[in-house]
């Protein structure tokens, strides 16, 4: 038995209770971060555990409107006009006897709980059961990002010096669309290599799909649908819309594949529109989300793309011609692709052995994540890997295994041995 694994045990009671705890304080966003979040109180307990644990610097950033509008202008990326009361990032560093450095990156917010009568336990009572621990933000991303601190807390415990400069980034509004980690970004918060320890199912993913949010409005003519024929019905004109950016989805099917990734897609998840049965709809209204693969496709080509299909089916049709209709980008994020040969990835495969006595399983994810700010814009190689599954974020019942939880941490410090 290794000297790890012992301390790990010896000490798994203690790391189970941190995440238990931290499980149990609401740090949920508000409606995606634009009505403000409640990520303090989180953010405070991880600081005294930090501080336990004799971090060498642990720094708050306040989270700042106007640096999310200048990602926004020279990057696509950013979500404006999100209330930032009492919302701050958490920095911390344990310095190590080498000039490399990691950094583990991870989100302190969830989604809302949503209906609580559905869920089988309190959200924010954890409850252990047949090996897993149930509580809102379990999977999505408590159980990573405290696995992380974790980690360094068992090296330490175990005697061993950190070889490598460590650098926790634990990050706000994640879930309004990665804010946090794109102020952390743009403020040249900077490593040799970032693991984003988002839940992957004990998958070392390697690209993940880029996202646009289109809203799209349609002005029609209202009256008594008894005269139908004297009205004009924004319902009717949204259908021929979405059937042509149907046939925009089929050619990029076609167009482009991904060894790691699915097709991409477009998804129109909303539509709104009329007043009643008995009225010609004047207005109407969807959204669409679509995904795209990284390299081959891009945010401008994206956008581009559904613009024109919007406009070619408008020329075609005498009241679309005259009345526009609106189109706007409400939300967006970049594709990530990480190279498998780089000498980071490298350092993960070798820990992750060590600890699972096989290789890591290499996949690609359709859900964006902060994977993509990372390698984009702070340009440093990034993978991501954590305990978790896609199938808990955001779902009622959500949990983590504890083995998974445990065998993260383990990994994580092995990983931080072979980064030196």
């Amino acid at each position: 038995m290794s000297k790890l694994i012992q301390v790990l045990r010896e000490n798994q009671n203690e790391y189970i209770n941190h995440l238990k705890k931290l499980v149990s304080i609401d740090t949920q966003d508000i409606g995606h971060g634009i009505g403000g979040g409640k990520e303090k109180e989180g953010q405070e307990y991880l600081r005294k555990i930090l501080m336990d644990m004799n971090a060498d610097n642990i720094e708050t950033d306040p989270l700042d409107e106007q640096i999310i509008q200048k990602a926004k202008k020279e990057f696509n990326e950013g979500n404006l006009n999100h209330n930032y009361d009492d919302r701050y990032n958490l920095y911390a560093t344990f310095k190590g006897k080498s000039s490399r450095s990691i950094m583990f990156n991870g989100h302190i917010d969830t989604m809302p709980p949503g209906d609580l009568a559905k869920w089988k336990y309190n959200p924010f009572d954890p409850v252990i059961s047949d090996g897993k621990l149930y509580g809102l933000g379990s999977a999505d991303m408590k159980g990573g990002l405290l696995a992380s601190i974790m980690a360094v807390k068992l090296l330490k415990t175990a005697g061993y010096e950190i070889p490598c400069d460590v650098i926790i980034a634990s990050v706000c509004d994640e879930e309004g669309g990665g804010n946090g980690s794109i102020q952390a970004a743009m403020k040249q918060k900077r490593a040799d290599g970032v693991v984003v320890c988002e839940g992957t199912g004990d998958e070392l993913i390697l690209a993940h799909m880029g996202f646009v949010f289109f809203s799209v409005k349609i002005e029609g003519r209202a009256n008594h649908s008894g005269a139908k024929w004297k009205g004009v019905s924004a319902i009717e004109k949204a259908i021929k819309l979405i059937n042509g950016l149907t046939e925009l989805e089929h050619k990029w099917l076609l167009e482009y594949k991904h060894s790691l990734l699915p097709a991409p897609n477009l998804n129109v998840g909303v539509i709104r529109g009329g007043t009643a049965g008995s009225t010609v709809a004047g207005e109407c209204e969807f959204h669409v989300c679509v995904h795209y693969l990284p390299k081959v496709m891009s945010y401008g080509k994206v956008v581009a793309e559904f613009k024109e299909a919007i406009e070619n089916i408008s020329i075609g049709d005498t009241w679309l011609k005259a009345h526009k209709p609106q189109i706007e980008v409400y939300q967006a994020g970049g594709a990530f692709e990480m190279e498998e040969k780089d000498a980071f990835v490298q350092a993960f495969q070798k820990g992750y052995e060590k600890v699972k006595n096989r290789p890591s399983k290499i996949a690609g994810s359709p859900a964006g994540c902060d994977s993509r700010i990372w390698k984009n814009i702070a340009g440093i190689p990034t993978i991501q890997f954590g305990p978790g599954n896609l199938e808990q974020c955001h779902a009622v019942n959500e949990y983590i295994e504890i083995d998974a939880y445990l065998e993260a941490i383990l990994i994580y410090a092995e990983l931080i041995l072979n980064w030196n």
